[in-house]
């Protein structure tokens, strides 16, 4: 009898104001659509938090050293944010790991999104909310497998992929939508 593949993972926590606006299946189905596309043959699942400015802002802070709100932060193996870059700023190190529980299925890292970031650029995009936050969740899953968009080359790539992911989740739309 031929192996059934694994089923990944994939950890969702909703702060309560969001729980209408972002059900946890949809933001699992973004996220599991993102690992399948990007990772075909991955077993390793991720974790996503959908919460509010302040806490972005916080960990954008704590770990980026910027003190602003941003939309979307991965966090991977090695503890360090990779939104724009898996860097910290000049002189500062990231000695916090992504733990690790023995005999757990393994986890890429965790995608935490600012709703109320999603909504304004939704608005900016002129797409709807549900749309824009999957971008932000595909996105962050695209950084924890490694993507980057620092190059003109890395950053069509990644967006190619983003464009297979919404199409895939929203496919009556045009798949328009940029972060």
């Amino acid at each position: 009898m031929p192996l059934r593949p694994q089923k990944r993972r994939v950890d969702v926590r909703v702060f309560p104001f969001y729980k209408k606006a972002a059900p946890a299946a949809s933001v699992r189905r973004a996220a599991t659509t993102a690992l399948a596309l990007a990772d075909p043959d991955g077993s390793a699942g991720a974790s996503v938090v959908v919460a509010d400015d302040e806490t972005l802002r916080d960990l954008n802070l704590r770990f980026r050293g910027f003190d602003e709100v941003t939309d979307v932060l991965s966090f991977g193996e090695h503890g360090a944010p990779m939104e724009d870059t898996a860097f910290p700023p000049s002189g500062q190190s990231s000695s916090v790991g992504f733990p690790l529980v023995p005999d757990a299925p393994s986890s890429l890292g965790e995608v935490v999104l600012s709703y109320p970031m999603a909504e304004r650029q939704a608005r900016e995009h002129n797409v709807p909310v549900e749309r824009e936050a999957a971008l932000l969740i595909v996105h962050g899953i695209l950084h924890l497998l490694g993507h980057d968009h620092a190059k003109p080359e890395e950053e069509a790539a990644m967006r190619a992929i983003e464009q297979r992911a919404l199409s895939a989740l929203f496919p009556s739309a045009n798949g328009t939508g940029a972060c």
